[in-house]
């Protein structure tokens, strides 16, 4: 009868160790998929700045190149020229059309889309700042007022801003609404 007893114990003690084996497995696969997701996105940036250095170089522009990897992106940083600002152009549009070749390059390199994010003289960080000043005021003003507001047309980059600006405001929400390129931002009370 022990050995009766015994024998799902053993089964029992199998099973855990087939179950920490899985865990473990599933662990290093998840492990791998990280460590070859970022270096995917180290290999993005690379692709990108060279692809950058080579522009830089065909219009005879200074600037210096840094590459980094953040919130699961490639982020490529052009800064120090005299003449970045030409490559930004009004309200960002050369930069953003910049970024979609910068985006093809990789793509072309590596066989994936690509996420990157320029960034150009610090426009970027600068728009970042500015546009999240703006979110947070009008949705303060329609808070207190009650009345929703309607904000300018924005990229997707610009109006991500907005709404993250938004949402840390209580008593509003923010939706998108309109066509590209023409989308734009509402605040509405809660």
């Amino acid at each position: 009868m022990s050995d009766t007893l015994q024998a799902p114990q053993d089964s029992e003690a199998q099973e855990s160790q087939v179950d920490e084996t899985t865990a473990n497995t599933d662990a290093d696969a998840t492990e791998d998929d990280e460590s070859e997701h970022e270096s995917l996105l180290v290999r993005e940036g690379d692709v990108a700045g060279d692809y950058l250095e080579r522009l830089l170089d065909l219009l005879d522009y200074d600037g210096d190149i840094d590459l980094d990897v953040e919130a699961g992106r490639a982020v490529v940083s052009i800064d120090g020229g005299e003449d970045l600002e030409k490559l930004v152009g009004p309200r960002g549009n050369a930069l953003e059309a910049l970024q979609e070749l910068t985006r093809l390059a990789v793509q072309q390199e590596t066989g994936q889309r690509s996420r990157l994010m320029l960034d150009i003289a610090g426009w970027r960080a600068d728009r970042r700042q500015e546009l999240s000043d703006l979110g947070t005021a009008t949705a303060q003003k329609v808070a207190s007022s009650g009345e929703k507001a309607r904000m300018q047309p924005m990229t997707p980059f610009e109006r991500k801003i907005v709404h993250d600006a938004v949402a840390a405001v209580k008593g509003v929400y923010s939706e998108s609404e309109g066509e590209e390129p023409k989308r734009f931002v509402v605040v509405f009370p809660e």
